[in-house]
């Protein structure tokens, strides 16, 4: 009796851990894995021989899924002179594809005159894409938007006897004189020609947005770029649609628009048309590529959708849409990596909200990614008018966007987020492509609301795939899960992650596991880490994972008979196979295939993975920035002449090193090479002077730049808007919304004389439409004050470079 009372009370005791854990099951054993194919006008090849398809799922570059991950970067909002810099910190982000816009006005600002020189100089920026083997997609217009003065439309065009985006003869003469000029510039540039421009945007959110006329006058309704036509269907920004009743004629203009395209030169194998909120396609013609913003100025700050999981391929975020999407591959255009600041409104774009948002979306369906801006810049400045969107309450300058990489090519935190993203991408892209998205009963219960339910989807093929899941949702404060595991019943067996206990997903986190995946011949059962990157290397294999924190890393093979060679990891036989657990928080372990080569796994924490840079058949890791120029590394370092790089795998001599020292230092995991980087330490001369509360004045000794890459001005202020000014013309601008204002100064070159940079501060205002976005208790305290200004220290920040060769 004491023996069944004891076994009772353990099985009482042991009830609260049972009922704390949640299982969550997926059945992923019906799938609808059929291709459609040649119902799509997309589609070409080169002189040699290469090809691009298009299906109802994905791209195909010779015959094989292509994931696209793209990049904005508006060439004419950058300095020329820098523009190869910045499309090699693309490149190394591990983005394929950079898309740009042409935006008319900045190039028609006479009616019959073009400007293709400096900064406009369009073939230029193409040449250098090309040069560094970066796909390209020009965004022709006719409109644009992108915050630009009239969307792009030339002032010329406003008021005249005509419709803007219309079918009207005497529009679409100017349209077709545009596309003659942009297909000369482009010419012998385009993929059929053996060039990398593969896609051409026409037009943007025709039949759904448009911007404001700039020509304007105060206290006047603001005009926007719409044909009257669609005035009822125009929208402010990105949003669901509205029934269209001219949607046939919305069909017909972008016809019309592709037709003139090709006419002009422009024939490209991918046609891209914004497809969100109802807006017009080129049925069977065009790829409607979708957007998703988090953190828009456009609506009310409450929680998005884009943080649920669903199958976007049925049923697209913005819908509904004005096309059959099964028919079309997901591709987004405009996943919002940040957001334009306002003058009525001010969000702050949270780093570590970009990961998740791309784990839903790829988890979701998505075959390509497309980041909106992933480079910010400066809208210029010609002929004494400003081109940015003032009328919509844009700064007359920053387009910084928070962007990755930001309006001085100053490289942020999420750059590094999403670099593991693409990474991963670039070697799991082929494989992933191809499967559909699964997704749970629970996910029918999750509301936006609602985050104490697992976020999670399964892509699959047969029973294989991928498991994305995360735990954040914008707007509101999230907390760990505790206790969970996933299983998976696929047709031969049911996969439960872990197989044995549970893990946590912490807040804000996200992962991505793989189950049934091969590598090195081996199948990976499941593993509890993220795949980060595979490639080869003199023949080896190589295969990158990283932890993720509240995760107990394992990597559970279905059946190993080889010899395993390991590094602070063990192995362990179980009913699930042969388990690989860590000891340590890098951990390796190999074994050789029956051909004599090796297949080697590297795992390593998050933060780790954040410093990951993949160049060919070599990995780098650093806090640094790094870039390879045809060969050349160049390593970019902001205030700190101390940085360590480490190889993976061992590089067997020193790499030559020109602007820094360099010094062997103990390797940080085995098969590791590892180097400090010594910079020659430089103190620019900047003196920072201020006359009053309001105003400082920056006395810059350009000698003293000398040796710098850059030079970055950190300006710590609380206030509504700063403005700086060189001899008395306004040059940089900032919104305030919670950061410190960065200000990069080469770009001011030659104009840099003591004393001429001055900076000008505004005080904020307690019942400004902005301070919605802002923490008005934390600024304004008891709420005596109506108005603050705060100007604290303005840091100076060098940028060094050096540069760097590998010998193999």
């Amino acid at each position: 009796m004491k023996r069944v009372i004891l076994l009772v009370l353990v099985f009482c005791l042991s009830l609260p851990a049972l009922w704390a854990q949640k299982n969550y099951e997926i059945d992923i054993r019906s799938q609808d894995n059929s291709i459609k194919t040649g119902h799509l006008d997309l589609g070409g090849s080169n002189p040699r021989g290469d090809s691009i398809s298009v299906n109802n799922r994905y791209i195909e570059l010779n015959q094989k899924p292509f994931f696209p991950i793209v990049g904005e970067f508006h060439f004419s909002r950058y300095p020329n002179q820098y523009w190869e810099e910045s499309i090699l910190k693309m490149k190394a982000a591990g983005l394929n594809v950079i898309a740009t816009y042409v935006f008319w006005n900045m190039h028609e600002r006479e009616k019959g005159v073009f400007d293709w020189a400096g900064d406009l100089n369009l073939r230029r920026f193409i040449e250098l894409c090309e040069k560094h083997d970066v796909y390209v997609i020009v965004r022709i217009g006719p409109f644009c938007h992108g915050e630009i003065r009239n969307g792009g439309l030339p002032d010329w065009l406003y008021g005249q006897n005509f419709d803007v985006r219309s079918n009207d003869p005497e529009y679409l003469f100017y349209v077709d004189r545009l596309y003659q000029n942009i297909g000369k510039q482009l010419q012998g540039m385009l993929f059929k020609d053996g060039g990398k421009i593969i896609g051409i945007q026409l037009e943007n959110e025709f039949q759904h947005s448009a911007a404001s006329w700039g020509l304007h006058y105060p206290g006047s309704p603001r005009e926007y770029t719409s044909a009257r036509r669609d005035k009822e269907i125009t929208q402010a920004g990105v949003g669901t649609g509205i029934d269209n009743r001219f949607a046939s004629y919305g069909k017909n203009h972008m016809n019309t628009l592709k037709r003139l395209a090709k006419e002009a030169g422009l024939d490209v194998p991918i046609y891209n048309a914004t497809g969100w909120g109802n807006a017009s396609i080129v049925e069977n013609g065009s790829i409607p590529v979708m957007a998703a913003y988090t953190y828009p100025t456009w609506t009310n700050c409450v929680p998005s959708n884009f943080y649920l999981f669903k199958d976007i391929h049925k049923n697209p975020d913005y819908s509904p849409v004005s096309y059959s999407p099964e028919d079309y591959p997901s591709i987004s255009a405009e996943l919002g990596s940040g957001i334009m600041i306002t003058n009525s409104r001010r969000p702050e774009v949270p780093y570590e909200s970009h990961v998740p948002l791309i784990v839903r979306i790829l988890g979701s369906g998505s075959n390509g990614i497309g980041y909106y801006m992933f480079h910010g810049g400066s809208t210029p400045q010609i002929d004494n008018v400003f081109y940015s969107e003032e009328v919509g309450g844009l700064p007359k300058i920053n387009y910084d966007f928070q962007a990755p990489i930001g309006e001085f090519g100053q490289v942020r935190p999420s750059y590094a987020y999403l670099k593991t993203l693409h990474l991963f991408l670039h070697s799991y892209g082929e494989k992933l492509a191809p499967m559909v998205t699964i997704l749970p009963e629970t996910n029918r219960q999750i509301e936006k609301e609602n985050t104490e339910i697992l976020r999670y989807a399964v892509r699959a093929k047969n029973n294989s795939g991928f498991v994305f899941m995360h735990n954040y949702q914008d707007h509101i404060e999230n907390s760990d899960l505790t206790d969970l595991s996933v299983s998976i019943k696929t047709a031969n067996a049911t996969i439960r992650i872990p197989a044995e206990g549970g893990f946590t997903m912490k807040e804000d986190e996200s992962i991505i596991m793989p189950f049934n995946l091969v590598l090195g011949g081996a199948n990976i059962s499941y593993a509890t880490v993220q795949p980060l990157t595979s490639f080869e290397n003199k023949g080896n294999e190589y295969h990158v994972f990283f932890t993720v924190d509240g995760i107990k890393p394992e990597i559970v093979f279905s059946k190993l008979d080889n010899k395993i060679e390991m590094t602070g990891c063990k192995r362990s036989k179980g009913s699930s196979g042969d388990k690989i657990t860590s000891d340590s928080e890098i951990f390796s372990f190999s074994f050789k295939k029956a051909d004599g080569k090796t297949v080697n796994f590297l795992i390593v924490p998050r933060d780790m993975a954040n410093q990951a840079w993949l160049f060919d058949n070599q990995l780098l890791f650093t806090d640094a920035t790094v870039t390879d120029n045809l060969g050349t590394f160049n390593i970019f370092s902001t205030n700190e002449t101390n940085v360590a790089l480490s190889f993976y795998p061992v590089v067997i001599e020193i790499p030559n090193v020109s602007g820094a020292k360099i010094a062997k230092m103990k390797p940080i995991a085995e098969n590791m090479s590892s180097y400090n980087f010594e910079f020659n330490e430089v103190k620019p001369a900047i003196e920072i002077m201020r006359s009053d509360d309001r105003h400082a004045t920056v006395q810059v000794d350009k000698e003293s730049l000398s040796g710098l890459n850059d030079v970055f001005l950190k300006v710590n202020y609380i206030g509504d808007r700063s403005m700086a000014f060189i001899d008395g013309k306004l040059v940089a601008d900032h919104f305030y919304y919670g950061l410190p204002w960065e200000i990069g100064l080469r770009k001011f070159g030659f104009d840099l004389k003591p004393g001429n940079l001055q900076f000008f501060f505004h005080p904020l205002q307690k019942d400004a439409e902005y301070m919605i976005d802002l923490d008005q208790e934390k600024l304004f305290g008891d709420g005596t004050q109506k108005r603050i200004l705060n100007v604290g220290d303005i840091e100076v920040l060098p940028e060094y470079k050096a540069n760097m060769t590998i010998n193999q």
